[in-house]
């Protein structure tokens, strides 16, 4: 990179007094961009009025068809609604047959909503706690805030969120519990 330039006057107009100072913050750059990104799971318990509180609604007018082609999207339906995709517009269920994606259950339509629409926050007590685990992969791929008016259960997996109430991290559900009390 020093090579590019030989000439000192050409790195005094953008701040560096050497190529040595140059070359140092060019390496910092570069090993600052190749770290690995942590995501955060941040919860806000109680009355959140940003929040979405009605996410079936919000979905129905809302979705797009091809969120339901997506990977994550089918995983939560099968593993959720026990249903599957067939195409964009059709699920089979076991118990209802063929359906539209809007009678999806409540915890399978914000799921899909929180992977696809990561800068909104949505009532998060719509899913029941066989969410809890997508609600945790998404946390890892993407920012995720979630408003919780209960005490959801993560099970015994190790997980770091944020306690918007109190600014608190916790990283299990013995954490968890003790800084939830306090709001729920």
């Amino acid at each position: 990179m020093a090579t590019i330039c030989y000439q000192l006057d050409i790195f005094q107009p953008l701040g560096y007094n050497t190529r040595v100072q140059y070359v140092y913050y060019m390496l910092v750059t570069l090993c600052h961009s190749r770290k690995e990104v942590r995501r955060l799971l941040s919860i806000y318990f109680g009355d959140m009025p940003s929040a979405i509180y009605n996410p079936e609604v919000y979905f129905k007018n809302t979705y797009d068809e091809d969120w339901l082609l997506d990977d994550f999207s089918k995983k939560v339906i099968k593993k959720v609604d026990k249903s599957e995709v067939l195409d964009r517009n059709a699920i089979k269920s076991p118990v209802l047959g063929i359906i539209p994606p809007t009678a999806l259950s409540g915890g399978t339509k914000t799921l899909i909503l929180m992977k696809f629409c990561p800068d909104l926050v949505f009532n998060a007590s719509a899913c029941g706690d066989n969410c809890a685990k997508f609600i945790l992969e998404l946390a890892k791929h993407q920012d995720l805030t979630i408003n919780l008016r209960h005490i959801m259960n993560f099970g015994n997996t190790k997980f770091q969120a944020k306690i918007l109430n109190s600014g608190a991290l916790v990283h299990n559900m013995d954490e968890f519990l003790h800084a939830a009390a306090q709001y729920v």
